[in-house]
């Protein structure tokens, strides 16, 4: 679709920023990022880096500022990402997103899209889904408090930089699918 796509996928747990990345990917031709698949995938194997997050992914919390930028820096060094990326789950705080700017040395994110749903839908899927451990109605409910507090900031940042695309994550996969490109092509309402 175009040269180094650069795209960062933000919303809350559970609002479809997976599901939407892995389809996005294949179409646009770039891959997919989660920092929270990698993060998990860490812990399932019971690496030295699954060790060191099990607790805090398990409490709701976030994994520390200062890990999550060597995951990322690791992953976008990587050849696959030298076309475009497409981050899901970073950045999640100001400071991340400073870091970020810092890993792409001067190489400027190219959208910016927010997939917004209820809260009280977000707990519902996540619960039902049943993955893990962090996905409880307590830890869910912790996990949606510390998305406001902390990334819900960067909505504005990235708005600010004229970067934001809101696409409503509360109707059909296919839906969102066909919002969000029709925003990353420019031709829907943000």
């Amino acid at each position: 679709m175009a040269d180094s796509l650069r795209i960062v996928l933000l919303g809350a747990p559970g609002c479809g920023k997976g599901t939407q990345a892995a389809r996005l990917a294949e179409t646009l031709g770039i891959p997919a990022i989660s920092t929270g698949d990698m993060l998990r995938a860490a812990v399932a194997a019971g690496s030295e880096l699954g060790r060191r997050v099990e607790g805090v992914m398990a409490s709701g919390a976030l994994v520390d500022d200062e890990l999550m930028a060597e995951v990322v820096r690791d992953r976008l060094s990587q050849p696959d990402a030298d076309a475009g990326f497409l981050l899901d789950g970073y950045p999640r705080t100001a400071p991340q997103a400073g870091t970020l700017e810092e890993i792409l040395n001067g190489t400027r994110i190219d959208h910016v899209v927010t997939i917004d749903v209820p809260d009280e839908e977000l707990v519902q899927r996540i619960v039902l889904r049943g993955r893990g451990a962090d996905d409880r109605e307590d830890v869910v409910r912790e996990r949606l408090q510390v998305y406001a507090a902390q990334t819900e900031p960067l909505i504005a940042h990235y708005e600010g930089l004229g970067l934001l695309r809101r696409v409503n994550g509360n109707v059909p996969i296919e839906q969102v699918t066909v919002a969000i490109e029709a925003a990353l092509a420019g031709t829907a309402r943000v």
